[in-house]
C-alpha cells in the first residue's frame, strides 16, 4: 500500500510539474510576442459547442454554409475569432496576415491532422493528403510534369471541346453546362494524366451502354469524391452511419482503385521494356504516368499520386468555368466585351501565347476565382505552441497565442468578398476591376507558399481555353436559372451552383 501511494505521489506530482512548465512556457511565448486574447467566442454551449456543429450541418443543408460562416465574422466586427467543437479548439480568420504565416511564415508549425484520415481511404499518401518528409517527397515527384509544354496541350483541349460542342443544342434551348463542364474535365484530366480518356460525356447519353468501365469510373469517381465529403462533415461519427452509405464509399473507392491500377501497371511494365532494351526517348511523346513510371517503381504510390492530381485538375476548373458562365449568362455586357476580345483571332484557335495574352479573359477568370473560389476553405492543425501575429485584443490588431492542439481555420469565400479589401461593390461579378487590382494574400484562389498548387497554370489554360472557344462559336448566353439568377453554393470538395448553369446558347 505504502509503495502503491509513493508511486501515485510521484505520477500526480510529475504531471503537476508538467503543466507548470507548460504553463510557464506558454506565458513565456505570450510575453515575448505581446499576445493579446481574441475576445470574440462563437459557442453559446461552453462544454461539448455542440450548438456550433448543428448549426453547421443546418447551414449546410440548405446550401449557405459559406454565407453563414461570412454573416459570423460580420456579426463580430472581427477577421478573427474563437470556436470549439466538441473537445477541438478551433481559431476561424480571414485575415490575409495570419493565412501568411499558417501557410508560409510558420509552414512547419501546422498539418492536416484529422483531415488526412477523412481523405485516406481514396487518396491516401498522395501530394494532396500528406504532410512533412512525404509531401516534399511527392511534390519534387509531380513537380517537373507540370512544365509549360504539358500544360499546353491545346490540340488535346481541342479535340474533347468538339466533343462537348455536339451536348449543346443549337437551337438555343435550356442545357446545364454545368454538367457538360464536369464531364469534359474528367476527359481532358484522364487523357493528360493516364494516357486514356474516360469519354464520360458518353454517360449523357441514354444508348450508352452502364457497363462500360470509363462511364463506370466517371461515376465511381463522384461517389468516391462524395464519400470524402460525408467523411469530413461527420468525423468519428462516419462509422454509426447506416451499412449502406459506408458501404457504397467502399465499393466507390475499391472500383476507383481498380481503375487506375490497370493503367499503372501498364506504365510500370513500359518502364521495365524501356530498361532492358536501354531506350532513350529524347524526342518521345510527353505522357504523365509514364514519367512517373520512371521515377518510381511503387505501384500504389504512383496510383495515389495520379488519383490526387485527378482529383484537383478536373474538380477546380470544372467548378471555375461552371461559376463564371452562370454569372456571363446574366452579364450580356461581360459576354459582349469578351467576345470583343476574342474576335481578334479571326475565327482561329488560339496559341497558348496568345490565350495567356488575352487580358478580359483572364480578368473574368480572376474574378469568378476571387467571387466563388473553388477551394472556398481550408484549415490548418498547429502541431506545436506558435502565434498569428493579427487577432489579440478587442479590435484583432496584436498578436494572438496558439495552442498546440488547435484547428486554425481560414476563408477565401469571406476574405474575397471583404468590402475594405475590393470596394462596396466586392459582392458583385466585375471584371473591370482587375485592371487596377494587385493583390497578394488577399487573394488565394490556388492556396499559397511551399503548397501553393501545382496545376493551377494546367486549370487557368483550359478554362480559358474552353471560354474563349464557346466565345467563338455563340453570340449570347441567356440565363435559364430555375432560382431567378440567385447563385446557391453547391459545396462539396470544391464549390460550384447548387442549381447547375442552366443557360441558352445562340449562335445568332
Amino acid at each position: 500500500m505504502i509503495i502503491i501511494l509513493a508511486a501515485s505521489s510521484l505520477l500526480f506530482g510529475y504531471l503537476v510539474l508538467q503543466r507548470l512548465q507548460l504553463y510557464l512556457a506558454r506565458r513565456r511565448i505570450i510575453q515575448e510576442n505581446n499576445c493579446k486574447p481574441c475576445p470574440y467566442v462563437l459557442n453559446r454551449d461552453p462544454i461539448l459547442g455542440l450548438d456550433i456543429l448543428r448549426e453547421n450541418v443546418r447551414l449546410a443543408d440548405a446550401g449557405r454554409f459559406l454565407s453563414g460562416s461570412q454573416a459570423r465574422f460580420r456579426r463580430f466586427k472581427s477577421n478573427t475569432f474563437h470556436n470549439r467543437i466538441i473537445t477541438s479548439p478551433i481559431i476561424l480568420t480571414v485575415e490575409p496576415e495570419n493565412i501568411k504565416t499558417i501557410l508560409s511564415l510558420k509552414f512547419k508549425d501546422y498539418d492536416f491532422s484529422n483531415r488526412k484520415v477523412a481523405m485516406d481511404p481514396l487518396l491516401g499518401d498522395g501530394i494532396f493528403n500528406s504532410d512533412g518528409a512525404r509531401w516534399a517527397s511527392s511534390r519534387h515527384l509531380l513537380r517537373p510534369n507540370f512544365a509549360r509544354e504539358q500544360v499546353a496541350d491545346l490540340a488535346m483541349l481541342e479535340r474533347h471541346f468538339k466533343h462537348l460542342l455536339k451536348y449543346i443544342p443549337a437551337d438555343g434551348s435550356t442545357v446545364d453546362l454545368q454538367d457538360l463542364f464536369f464531364c469534359m474535365t474528367m476527359d481532358t484530366a484522364t487523357e493528360f494524366l493516364f494516357n486514356h480518356s474516360t469519354n464520360s460525356l458518353r454517360m449523357l447519353d441514354q444508348q450508352e451502354s452502364s457497363a462500360n468501365e470509363d462511364v463506370q469510373f466517371a461515376r465511381a469517381f463522384n461517389a468516391a469524391q462524395q464519400d470524402i465529403v460525408t467523411r469530413v462533415r461527420f468525423g468519428p461519427l462516419y462509422r454509426l452511419l447506416s451499412k449502406n452509405t459506408v458501404k457504397e464509399g467502399a465499393d466507390a473507392v475499391k472500383m476507383c482503385h481498380a481503375y487506375v491500377d490497370r493503367f499503372v501497371d501498364d506504365a510500370v511494365r513500359w518502364r521495365e521494356e524501356q530498361d532492358l532494351e536501354k531506350k532513350g526517348s529524347s524526342d518521345e511523346r510527353y505522357v504523365f504516368i509514364h514519367e512517373l513510371a520512371k521515377q518510381t517503381k511503387d505501384k500504389t504510390r504512383i496510383r495515389n499520386e495520379l488519383i490526387n492530381i485527378l482529383l484537383a485538375g478536373r474538380d477546380t476548373t470544372a467548378s471555375l468555368l461552371s461559376n463564371m458562365f452562370f454569372e456571363f449568362a446574366k452579364r450580356p455586357e461581360v459576354w459582349r466585351k469578351l467576345r470583343e476580345e476574342v474576335e481578334g483571332l479571326q475565327g482561329r484557335i488560339p496559341s497558348y501565347e496568345e490565350l495567356r495574352g488575352m487580358k478580359y479573359v483572364k480578368w473574368c477568370l480572376n474574378e469568378s476565382l476571387r467571387l466563388n473560389p473553388v477551394v472556398p476553405s481550408n484549415s490548418r492543425f498547429a502541431i506545436r505552441d506558435t502565434v498569428l501575429p493579427r487577432g489579440g485584443g478587442p479590435d484583432g490588431s496584436s498578436p494572438l497565442f496558439v495552442p498546440r492542439g488547435t484547428t486554425v481555420g481560414y476563408s477565401t469565400y469571406t476574405m474575397h468578398r471583404r468590402q475594405d479589401l475590393y470596394g462596396a461593390d466586392a459582392e458583385e461579378f466585375r471584371p473591370e476591376r482587375w485592371e487596377a487590382l494587385r493583390p497578394s494574400w488577399e487573394y488565394l484562389p490556388f492556396n499559397g507558399g511551399p503548397r501553393i498548387c501545382l496545376g493551377q497554370q494546367y486549370a487557368l489554360t483550359e478554362a480559358g481555353f474552353v471560354t474563349v472557344r464557346l466565345a467563338q462559336e455563340f453570340k449570347r448566353l441567356e440565363s435559364r436559372d430555375t432560382n431567378g439568377g440567385v447563385w446557391v453554393e453547391g459545396l462539396t470538395l470544391t464549390l460550384c451552383s447548387k442549381n447547375g448553369t442552366k443557360v441558352g446558347l445562340f449562335r445568332e
